[in-house]
């Protein structure tokens, strides 16, 4: 089967980057530097920004939800993001080289299972949750810290 990668509408984060620091500030996001690569992953191409490329680290409601599993975290944003990652085959590379966990979720946003894997197995995993007929979409997130990644759904 083959499932559709999609990151986040560039158009719902460019507003943010002509804001002051300190208006940022006031809205808990932060203006940084990429300083490596790996390290920076933009929820938007979902690729890993250039080091000395500017980004935001902002909170984002990923799953917006009427649910217990409700949820947001932090995610970081390319300035230079001018296009959302959206293909339909093999996984985005950001996601290939780093654990993973991803979540199955109904669509009435319930968690209908979840596993962690090595990046480079993705596929075998969304198979065995996309094999059931309770999982409507799935989440990927980045397991060392937790952050939301992706969503997933069958193409």
């Amino acid at each position: 089967m083959d499932y559709r990668y999609t990151g986040l509408p560039a158009e719902l984060f460019v507003h943010l980057f002509s804001l002051a620091d300190a208006e940022l500030e006031a809205r808990a996001m932060r203006r940084m530097i990429a300083d490596e690569k790996p390290g920076f992953p933009c929820r938007i191409t979902l690729e890993d920004a250039e080091p000395g490329e500017r980004v935001l680290l902002l909170p984002y409601e990923h799953q917006p939800t009427r649910s217990p599993f409700r949820a947001a975290g932090p995610i970081f944003v390319r300035e230079a993001a001018c296009r959302s990652f959206d293909r339909v085959g093999q996984p985005p590379e950001v996601l290939r080289t780093r654990t993973l966990s991803v979540r199955a979720y109904a669509g009435d946003g319930m968690m209908v299972d979840a596993d962690i894997v090595e990046g480079r197995n993705v596929e075998e995993l969304l198979a065995r949750l996309f094999d059931s007929d309770a999982t409507d979409y799935a989440h990927i997130h980045f397991a060392r810290r937790g952050c939301y990644a992706c969503r997933v759904e069958r193409a």
